[in-house]
């Protein structure tokens, strides 16, 4: 497939847009056009190890699920790592695409696949995404009507004013009086100065209303899942299950207080990587995640909250094999897609 053409359709499968504001996704390294990708490379983090193993199986492009630079770089040289992973993949024609955050919001992404984890049970996001485009412009829709005595000179002025959009009139009859009903989109800037000049006007201000555009909720996706059982667990069984999906022989557990291993779990939030963030405040009755700070874990023990802790990068890594999976149906199979083998998360239990 071209570069370009396999980017978009990446970016279909999850869109860069329902990832976090502060996050770095997309397409990050891109070698001169045209691109051809026969071989693609998925790996959660791209160290130079997991380099050097796309340049001996020649992979075209590495889908690294976190981005490996999101600190901007003031210069590629030999000095630092991610400066060389910029310059091996330059050097060698690898492409690099991530997706991190857009993965974990989507419902057959990352946090989906954590879910499995507990075995049956239901999910909803804890925090829902919104639809990225709807409205496309302006927060609010402000509405008003005019005499023709006043109408033309209001119109005048609202339309010197910036960021306004779908300025629309209509007729309309207000007390047995023909009038005109005003309509426009605007931003929460452009609502000050439109409030302003309305309220200049003793007869339009009275009849101006002022509406904010909320953008509708995505359904099953957004950050982190709040899961219910269908069976309650004891914590020391979800421990289990949790080690068996993750494939790990230690994982941490933080007692919420009052709690004991055979306490039942009905209800658990969890969210891949670092959750404190996201969990932080949620009711349940466990917290699961890659890592927490010692002071959020505090926090959810004293509300009785027990927490489970994986190691970051091992919350994520296992969705690899189920995504390249999906991915092949997605691309109708059109390329080769690999799992790094190379890939692992830096911490182990000494």
């Amino acid at each position: 497939m071209n570069l370009r053409e396999l980017v978009s359709a990446l970016n279909d499968f999850a869109s860069p847009s329902l990832a976090e504001s502060w996050d770095n996704v997309g397409l990050l390294v891109e070698p001169s056009p045209p691109h051809a990708v026969n071989t693609l490379l998925l790996t959660n983090d791209l160290t130079e190890e997991v380099m050097e193993e796309a340049v001996q199986k020649k992979a075209d492009l590495v889908l690294s699920y976190h981005p490996p630079i999101f600190t901007p770089l003031k210069r590629v040289t030999w000095k630092t790592w991610k400066e060389r992973l910029v310059v091996r993949a330059l050097e060698n024609r690898i492409g690099i695409y991530s997706p991190h955050t857009a993965y974990d919001a989507v419902p057959h992404g990352v946090n989906n696949w954590l879910t499995k984890g507990l075995g049956a049970c239901t999910s909803v996001p804890l925090h829902p995404s919104t639809a990225p485009s709807s409205p496309a412009e302006g927060t609010h829709r402000v509405e008003f009507c005019a005499d023709a005595q006043h109408l033309d000179a209001v119109l005048s002025k609202i339309k010197g004013i910036p960021e306004i959009s779908c300025l629309t009139t209509l007729p309309a009859r207000v007390e047995g009086e023909e009038q005109t009903r005003v309509s426009l989109t605007c931003s929460q800037k452009a609502l000050l100065e439109v409030v302003a000049l309305l309220s200049q006007n003793s007869l339009l201000y009275p009849k101006t209303e002022i509406l904010l555009l909320q953008k509708p909720l995505l359904p099953h996706t957004g950050m982190g899942r709040l899961c219910t059982l269908s069976e309650p667990l004891s914590l020391s069984d979800v421990i289990q299950r949790v080690k068996a999906h993750l494939q790990l022989p230690h994982v941490r557990v933080a007692l919420g207080a009052g709690r004991t291993l055979e306490s039942p779990v009905k209800k658990a939030a969890l969210c891949a990587g670092s959750g404190g963030s996201v969990l932080k405040g949620t009711e349940a009755d466990l917290y699961l995640t890659g890592e927490m700070s010692h002071h959020d874990v505090l926090d959810a023990v004293a509300n009785g909250v027990s927490v489970i802790l994986c190691e970051h990068s091992n919350t994520e890594r296992g969705f690899l094999s189920e995504l390249r999976d999906t991915l092949a149906i997605h691309l109708q199979n059109k390329i080769n897609i690999i799992v790094s083998d190379k890939d692992r998360d830096p911490l182990q239990v000494a």
